[in-house]
């Protein structure tokens, strides 16, 4: 009987042990779901800081309020070993450096306004001129460099709320523009952005995430390999600073010509300088869409683009020289890693046959695009 009742004792205490533990990894799982926030540093007399978005799988994206910047998005491969999709940085102190754009929320006019100049009306604005004799993606402090307040939104899972207010004159732009942009990671691995702006004065709004993309998860590999089809017919010709020349021509029978899927370095020796051009998509309306779809066969990954914006700057990270390291201290070399920022066409200021990006008082600028990973095993 001794025997018996302390057998059943230690089987009562080992169903007990297992059921608190059982229960511990359930509440530790549950508990990863959602956001946490972490101090990370100082910049311009502000607190910056770091939040981690993680899904109901346990992908996470990290998104700094220094620039808005998507410093990591972590996912599975076809193996199921995780690594980090984007290009970025594990401290502040990286960013501060002035990387290009790695995963910044750009404005207030992402990509390029012909020698910083443009009319509204008969009033005649200059921008701050920092990349030649061009503005480009906001100026010499565009949003990138800001520090974005932030909040979590409770009754969603995952999202983080960021917003500014651009004050009339910065960088040369008119108007009090007040911005906020809406992080959320679904459960369907899609991480989507949406923005809102509104003026109180006419001003060019064009508002992009320039995320760097190696679906390999390691900037060894180029993206050169990679596959990409785009839903556009047409692109924008541009002159030897990259502004275009005002044209739309079509991509049929060029290097552009991604309408059927290709290895990204199979025609890029055809295109001085490699990719660097908006795509003119095929949309009739502004709905959201899908416009593009980013595959690798080393990792299985695959990244659909959808969006409500007209463009699609496709870059192929020409100007990366090895400047910069990842976070293994692997140098970023030209073609390690690729951009797809769903814009407005560049220079539209310029060009009145392009979509215009002019915002007006009492009109709400609103924008949303997802990008959305899955693997094929």
């Amino acid at each position: 009987m001794k025997y018996i009742s302390g057998f059943s004792f230690a089987l009562a205490v080992t169903i007990f042990i297992t059921f608190c533990n059982n229960k511990k990894e359930s509440d530790t799982m549950e508990s990863r779901q959602g956001i946490t926030k972490t101090n990370w540093g100082n910049t311009d007399g502000k607190e910056v800081f770091l939040y981690t978005l993680t899904n109901a799988k346990g992908v996470q994206v990290k998104i700094s309020t220094y620039g808005g910047i998507v410093t990591s998005w972590i996912v599975p491969d076809k193996n199921n070993a995780t690594s980090n999709i984007v290009l970025g940085f594990d401290s502040l102190s990286g960013y501060l450096a002035k990387p290009p754009y790695f995963g910044a929320l750009v404005g207030r006019y992402g990509n390029r306004i012909a020698k910083g100049k443009f009319k509204i009306n008969t009033t005649q604005y200059t921008l701050v001129t920092n990349n030649g004799q061009n503005h480009l993606h906001g100026g010499n402090k565009g949003f990138d460099k800001v520090v974005w307040d932030a909040a979590i939104d409770n009754d969603a899972t995952a999202t983080l709320l960021l917003s500014y207010t651009s004050k009339d004159g910065e960088e040369g732009y008119p108007g009090n523009l007040k911005v906020n942009v809406r992080y959320t990671l679904t459960n369907d691995d899609e991480l989507k952005i949406e923005y809102n702006a509104t003026t109180d004065k006419a001003t060019p709004v064009n508002l992009t995430n320039h995320s760097y993309f190696n679906l390999t998860g390691d900037v060894a590999n180029s993206i050169l390999d990679h596959t990409l089809m785009i839903k556009a017919d047409n692109y924008t010709p541009v002159d030897t600073t990259l502004i275009p020349i005002g044209e739309i021509k079509t991509v049929k029978g060029t290097a552009f010509d991604f309408t059927t899927a290709k290895k990204i370095g199979r025609d890029i020796d055809n295109v001085p300088g490699g990719y660097d051009h908006n795509f003119v998509l095929s949309k009739t309306d502004t709905s959201l869409q899908q416009v593009a779809i980013l595959s690798d066969s080393i990792s299985g990954r695959l990244l659909e683009v959808f969006t409500m914006e007209p463009g699609l700057q496709f870059y192929t990270g020409n100007f990366l020289d090895g400047t910069f390291k990842a976070r293994d201290g692997k140098p970023i070399n030209q073609h390690t890693a690729l951009c797809l920022e769903t814009q407005h066409f560049p220079d539209s200021p310029n060009e009145p046959s392009f979509p215009t990006t002019i915002l007006q008082p009492g009109k709400q600028y609103h924008t949303i695009t997802v990008y959305k990973l899955s693997v094929n095993k």
